[in-house]
C-alpha cells in the first residue's frame, strides 16, 4: 500500500447538536448546548426524595414513579430544559412541611447548645473599669467638636446656596435688563456709540429744526443690594437725561380780560401713569415734553420778532406779550421747574381742573406737526419736469395772470404765533358772546332768551342758535330765531328769513342788537296772538318813524282790531323806551266827545273814538303776552 497512490477518506463527525432550523439557502441553525446550571437542574429532576422512607406503600407507589421517570421524554430529546411538574396535589404541602421540620431541628440544636454547657461555654468579655467613667469635661469637649464640625458643614452649605442665589439673581437681572432694553428700543430711538447706549428725544425725524441734541443715555441700575429683597418698583434699567431737560415744563397763556378762559396752562396736566408703566418711560415723556415746550416757545419768539403788526409783539426772556384786540393783552410764557420745592414756591395754589384747555393743546400739537411736515416737504418736485421749482400754484401764476396781491397771498404762510393769536381772538370773542347772552338772560325775564351752542365747531369758528320766546307761548311766538357764527374778529348773524348782519368784536354792539331783537319779539308776539284770538291786524312795522328816537335800534309797532271792529289796540315797543299800549273805544261809548256841526249823520257815530293808554304795570299776568291775551279777551264781544 505504500507504493500505491494515496486515497483521501472523508470522515464526518456525528452531529452532537440538534438541528433547530434549516434556512432556504441551506444554512442550519443548531440548538445551543445546556449550561452547567441547566444540566444540574436537569439531573436534579430525576432524584426521588421519597425513596428513603420505610413505608412500604411509598415504595410500592415509588415503583411506577421510577418507571415513569425512566421513560424517555420527548422534550429531553428535543434539547429543551423544563422543570419537573407536580406529580400529585399534596406535593407542595409535603415540601413545605419538610423544610419547616428542617428549620425546627436546627432551632432545637441551637437551643440545646446554648442551654447545656457541655456543648459550648459562653464567657463574658472583661471591660476596662476606667473606660466607663469618662469625665464630663471630655464629654463637653467632644460634643463641642462634633457641633463645630456640623456647624462648619452647615456654613459651607449656606455659603454655596447664597452664591448660587446671587448668581441666579445676577443672571435674572441681566435677563431683565435685556428685556427692558428691548421694550425701550421698541418705543424710543436708540443707537450704540462705543460702549454706551444713547437715545434720541428730539423731533428731528419728524422734520424739527430745533438745535437741541435731545440725547439721553441708557444705564444699568446697580444701586440695589443683592442681599436685600428687591422692591416692587425695581427696574434694572435707568436713563440719564440732560440737566436742561430735567423736571417739568408747560406753556402758560394768560389773558385777564377773557373771563372764563382765565389762565391756560398747556401740557401741565398731571401725567396719568398706567399700571405697569416703568419709571424710565415717565421720565423720558417728561423730558420730551420739556423739549417740545422749548421748541414751541423758540418758534413763537422767532415769529414774534419777524411778524410786522400794527402793535408790535414784545419778547422778554421767557414771555411773549401781544395785543389781539384793543384793551386785551395776551401773554405767552414758558415755565420750567426742575425741583419739587421750586414748583411749590412758584405755584402755591393747586391748578383747577378747568384750568386746562385740551382743545387748545390739541391744536398746538397739530400746528407743530404741520410745521414739521412743511420742513420735510418744503421742496416739491416740478410736474412736468420742465417746470421751475416751487409751489404748484406759483407755477400757475404766469398762465393764470395773477396780480401782486394774489401772488403775495400764495407766498404768505401763517406762522405758529399767528395761528395761536387767531385762536385766542376766537376764544375771546366766543367767551364774550356767551357772557353777553348769559347777562341778558339773567337780567331780563320777559321775554326769555335761550342759547344752544353747537358741539361741533371749527378752530376759528363757532356757532350758537339764539331763541327768543315767551313763557307758555313757545309754540305761538317763535318768530325770532338767530344763528350767530362767531369768527375771529367779527360775528355774523343770520336771521330766520335769511338776512345777514355782521357785528364787530365790541360787546356793546352785540348787546344792543339782542335788545332790539327782544323788543321786536314782543310786537311779533302780539301779531301772532291776534291771529289766534281772531283779531284783525291793521298795521305792522318793525321800524316806526314816529315818536321819540331810540338810542338803541328802532321802535316797532302793531295795531289790531277786534272781530267786530269796535275796539282797536295799538302797541309800540322800543328797546330803550319800553312798551306802550293804547286802546281805542267806539265813539258811541265816549261821552266826553263834543258835538260837531259838521257830522250830522248817525252812521259816523259807529267810528272809533280817541285812544286811551293802558297802565300796563297794573295789569295782571306773568308776562307781556299773557297780559295782552287778557286784554283781548276782555275787549272781545260775547257771541
Amino acid at each position: 500500500m505504500s507504493g500505491g497512490p494515496a486515497v483521501r477518506v472523508s470522515i464526518e463527525s456525528t452531529c452532537e447538536k440538534q438541528v433547530q432550523e434549516v434556512a432556504l439557502d441551506g444554512t442550519e441553525t443548531y440548538v445551543p448546548p445546556l449550561s452547567m446550571s441547566q444540566n444540574l437542574a436537569k439531573l436534579a429532576q430525576r432524584i426521588d426524595f421519597s425513596q428513603g422512607s420505610d413505608s412500604e406503600e411509598e415504595a410500592i407507589e415509588g415503583e411506577p414513579r421510577d418507571r415513569e421517570w425512566t421513560k424517555p421524554e420527548p422534550e429531553e430529546e428535543e434539547g429543551t430544559v423544563k422543570f419537573q411538574p407536580s406529580l400529585w396535589p399534596w406535593d407542595s404541602v409535603r415540601n413545605n412541611l419538610r423544610s419547616a421540620l428542617t428549620e425546627m431541628c436546627v432551632l432545637h440544636d441551637v437551643l440545646s447548645v446554648v442551654k447545656e454547657k457541655k456543648y459550648m461555654a459562653l464567657d463574658p468579655v472583661s471591660q476596662d473599669p476606667t473606660a466607663g467613667k469618662t469625665p464630663q469635661v471630655f464629654q463637653l469637649i467632644s460634643k463641642k467638636k462634633s457641633l463645630g464640625t456640623a456647624a462648619q458643614l452647615l456654613l459651607k452649605g449656606a455659603e454655596k446656596l447664597s452664591k448660587s442665589v446671587a448668581e441666579n439673581q445676577e443672571n435674572r437681572r441681566q435677563r431683565d435688563f435685556n428685556s427692558e432694553l428691548l421694550r425701550l428700543r421698541s418705543q424710543w430711538k436708540l443707537r450704540k456709540v462705543g460702549d454706551k447706549i444713547l437715545g434720541d428725544l428730539s423731533y428731528r425725524s419728524a422734520g424739527s429744526l430745533f438745535p437741541h441734541h435731545g440725547t439721553f443715555e441708557v444705564l444699568k441700575n446697580t444701586d440695589i443690594d443683592l442681599d436685600k429683597k428687591l422692591p416692587e418698583d425695581y427696574c434694572p434699567l435707568d436713563v440719564q437725561i440732560p440737566s436742561d431737560l430735567d423736571g417739568s415744563a408747560y406753556i402758560k397763556k394768560q389773558a385777564p380780560d377773557i373771563g372764563d378762559l382765565g389762565t391756560v396752562a398747556l401740557f401741565r396736566r398731571p401725567p396719568k401713569t398706567k399700571a405697569g408703566t416703568q419709571q424710565w418711560h415717565v421720565k423720558l415723556e417728561a423730558a420730551q415734553n420739556v423739549l417740545l415746550c422749548k421748541e414751541i416757545f423758540a418758534q413763537l419768539s422767532r415769529e414774534a420778532v419777524q411778524i410786522k403788526s400794527q402793535i408790535p409783539h414784545i419778547v422778554v426772556k421767557n414771555q411773549i406779550i401781544s395785543q389781539p384786540f384793543p384793551g386785551l393783552q395776551l401773554s405767552i410764557s414758558l415755565c420750567h421747574s426742575t425741583g419739587e420745592k421750586k414748583t411749590h414756591r412758584a405755584s402755591p395754589e393747586k391748578p383747577k381742573p378747568d384750568d386746562h384747555l385740551y382743545v387748545l393743546e390739541h391744536n398746538l400739537h397739530q400746528m407743530m406737526r404741520e410745521f414739521h411736515k412743511q420742513q420735510l416737504s418744503s421742496v416739491v418736485m416740478p410736474h412736468p419736469a420742465s417746470a421751475p421749482f416751487g409751489h404748484k400754484r406759483m407755477r400757475l401764476a404766469g398762465p393764470m395772470a395773477y396780480d401782486k396781491a394774489e401772488i403775495f397771498s400764495l407766498q404768505h404762510n401763517e406762522g405758529l404765533l399767528e395761528k395761536i393769536i387767531k385762536q385766542a381772538k376766537h376764544i375771546f370773542l366766543r367767551s364774550r358772546t356767551a357772557r353777553t347772552i348769559d347777562s341778558l338772560a339773567s337780567r331780563i325775564e320777559d321775554p326769555q332768551i335761550q342759547a344752544h351752542w353747537s358741539n361741533i365747531n371749527d378752530v376759528y369758528e363757532s356757532s350758537v342758535k339764539v331763541l327768543i320766546t315767551s313763557q307758555g307761548y313757545e309754540q305761538i311766538c317763535k318768530s325770532i330765531q338767530l344763528q350767530l357764527n362767531i369768527g375771529v374778529e367779527q360775528i355774523r348773524v343770520v336771521h330766520r328769513d335769511g338776512r345777514v348782519v355782521t357785528l364787530s368784536h365790541q360787546e356793546q354792539e352785540l348787546q344792543d342788537f339782542l335788545l332790539s331783537q327782544m323788543s321786536q319779539h314782543q310786537v311779533h308776539a302780539v301779531q301772532q296772538l291776534a291771529k289766534v284770538m281772531g283779531w284783525h291786524v291793521l298795521s305792522f312795522s318793525n321800524h316806526v318813524g314816529l315818536g321819540p328816537v331810540e338810542s338803541i335800534g328802532n321802535a316797532s309797532a302793531v295795531t289790531v282790531a277786534s272781530p267786530n271792529g269796535e275796539y282797536a289796540i295799538s302797541v309800540r315797543n322800543g328797546p330803550e323806551s319800553g312798551c306802550k299800549v293804547l286802546v281805542q273805544f267806539p265813539r258811541s261809548q265816549t261821552k266826553e266827545l263834543p258835538k260837531s256841526d259838521v257830522i250830522q249823520d248817525a252812521k259816523w257815530s259807529h267810528l272809533r273814538g280817541p285812544s286811551k293808554e293802558v297802565h300796563w304795570s297794573r295789569m295782571e299776568g306773568r308776562n307781556f303776552v299773557y297780559k295782552m291775551e287778557l286784554l283781548m279777551a276782555a275787549l272781545t264781544p260775547c257771541p
